[in-house]
């Protein structure tokens, strides 16, 4: 029963979704319908997540109304579409089979995080035109908003405040879960339509949807073309992958539920194949449809095979009233299932404990002004930089000895631990690599410059080592041998002992090369004799 009521929910939601999405990209209301059925389809047999709506998203639609654009004259807009649906399609393929899903762990949380407030405000301000029965644009955020308050002399007041009441009304009903809110809130405006000239209030109506039953068939476009429409697909596969995943994981978390990022990207695929082929709009896991099925309490993919029976009812025998579906009440529905990705305290906790706030801020900054694509790889891009930069920092500690215990704390924090003035213990607090190395070698050369007779570093925080650490480390053990101080490593890896054997550091990693701290400790107070 919980499944029934969700995807009576979430068919409520994704029918007016795809008639705004449609017009965002572009195309006429028919192909979103497609996709919506096919990706709903699919996804249940193929998918893994009981809460993720795969559909046509909001970002999607709007990379594909720009390729539609600087397409423009080059081939008719359903075989550009099919095209770049099909071609999204086959990079989710080769990545699930190339079991590439790992790539989706350089996305961090605080970036999901800043990019799904990001797009939760986007799609809201792209409403607005409707809402007003203003022209809107395919620009960013902020400049879209900016647009229109430039245009607050065009505003038409009725559609805005027809779009207030229904926004009003399903945030009273979001209390109440098990009422199917977007569901009806569009009967509502339907029979509003029905029931008065809405018209004449310059209220603007979906209109008629010429939907015809779709067949299997390539595009037919000349290979430039191809060509042209395959290169835009690959960042139209990006945006698709990313809000899928922050949906499909982001929503698995708080639950327990395991998804296998492999397997998402198959389904993902076959899910834009199908859509492809049968002329429908590229398709992902939504974030505000998927989150209305969590919301609604969706048990199982049956949820969504309830919500595409729904919608393929109303497509094929219910047209006449979606044509009376007024626009504001299409994009009031969007709007409220999207009023808890509109909250800021996940956003406000990074500030409040001074971890990551910066990256995530700077994702939605990014995604507002410079839209979704752009916005999203400037995210990555700021994730990544702040990670090499953790990374590539010199930091390196000193540690003593916890009481006569084997265990070995940071000084700095344990300003109890003992030392041994002749034996000087040091651990670099990230691991050793190109970027790092040089820097860290210097520092510990620094730090070894006074009466110590051995220097113990402890390896722990390096599974591996390049090249350039290799060659890093076997430079400091030849320069302290130069001061008459000895080098011994500990928790050093097997694979590092023969790394630095085949670099010629046999002597190294054969006799001074320990499990432990403890252990090289102990050889270090043989060799350093008596305090």
């Amino acid at each position: 029963m919980r499944d029934v009521l969700a995807g009576l929910s979430v068919a409520g939601l994704l029918l007016p979704s795809a008639i705004a999405y449609a017009a965002i990209a572009g195309l006429p209301p028919a192909p979103a319908l497609i996709a919506t059925l096919v990706g709903l389809g699919i996804y249940a047999a193929c998918g893994r997540s009981r809460f993720a709506m795969v559909a046509p998203t909001s970002s999607a639609a709007a990379i594909l109304g720009a390729l539609l654009v600087s397409m423009h004259g080059r081939g008719t807009p359903e075989a550009i579409t099919a095209v770049a649906v099909l071609a999204t399609g086959a990079f989710f393929v080769v990545a699930g089979l190339a079991r590439a899903g790992g790539l989706a762990s350089f996305i961090s949380r605080p970036v999901l995080r800043g990019f799904s407030f990001g797009i939760a405000v986007t799609i809201t301000i792209k409403q607005l035109p409707a809402m007003l029965n203003v022209k809107g644009g395919t620009m960013a955020a902020l400049p879209l908003l900016w647009s229109l308050l430039r245009a607050l002399p065009h505003w038409h007041w009725a559609p805005l405040l027809l779009g207030a009441v229904a926004l009003a009304i399903l945030g009273w009903l979001r209390r109440y879960p098990a009422i199917p809110g977007q569901v009806l809130m569009v009967g509502a405006g339907i029979l509003l339509s029905a029931s008065m000239n809405l018209g004449a209030w310059h209220v603007g109506l979906v209109g008629s949807i010429a939907l015809a039953f779709p067949h299997l068939s390539l595009p037919s476009l000349s290979p430039a073309d191809w060509t042209n429409v395959i290169e835009i697909a690959l960042p139209l596969f990006i945006i698709l992958f990313a809000e899928s995943w922050t949906s499909i994981r982001g929503l698995a978390l708080p639950h327990g539920d395991q998804v296998s990022t492999n397997r998402e990207l198959l389904a993902l695929g076959c899910a834009n194949l199908g859509a492809g082929l049968l002329q429908g709009m590229p398709v992902g896991a939504g974030f505000s449809a998927s989150s209305a099925a969590e919301a609604a309490g969706a048990q199982s993919r049956l949820a969504g095979l309830v919500a595409m029976g729904l919608i393929l009812v109303l497509a094929l025998w219910g047209r006449g009233l979606i044509a009376l579906l007024p626009t504001p009440i299409v994009s009031a529905v969007v709007i409220a299932s999207l009023f808890h990705a509109l909250d800021l305290s996940p956003l406000l906790r990074l500030w409040r404990i001074d971890r990551d706030q910066y990256v995530a801020t700077a994702a939605v900054v990014a995604v507002l002004a410079l839209g979704v694509m752009n916005g999203m790889l400037i995210a990555v891009g700021f994730s990544l930089l702040a990670l090499l930069r953790r990374f590539s920092a010199a930091r390196v500690s000193e540690l003593g000895r916890l009481g006569d215990s084997h265990d070995f704390a940071d000084l700095a924090r344990h300003p109890e631990a003992r030392t041994d003035p002749k034996i000087l213990i040091l651990r670099p607090a990230e691991p050793l690599f190109f970027a790092n190395a040089e820097e860290v070698q210097a520092a510990i050369a620094v730090r070894a410059g006074g009466d110590q007779r051995v220097i113990i570093l402890s390896m722990e925080e390096s599974p591996d080592l390049d090249s350039t650490a290799l060659d890093a480390l076997t430079s400091l053990d030849a320069r302290l041998a130069q001061t008459g101080q000895i080098l011994l490593l500990a928790r050093i890896k097997d694979h590092i002992r023969d790394e630095l054997r085949r670099v010629g550091a046999a002597e190294l990693a054969d006799q001074r090369s320990y499990r432990s701290v403890a252990d090289a400790f102990a050889a270090a107070t043989r060799t350093a004799g008596p305090r």
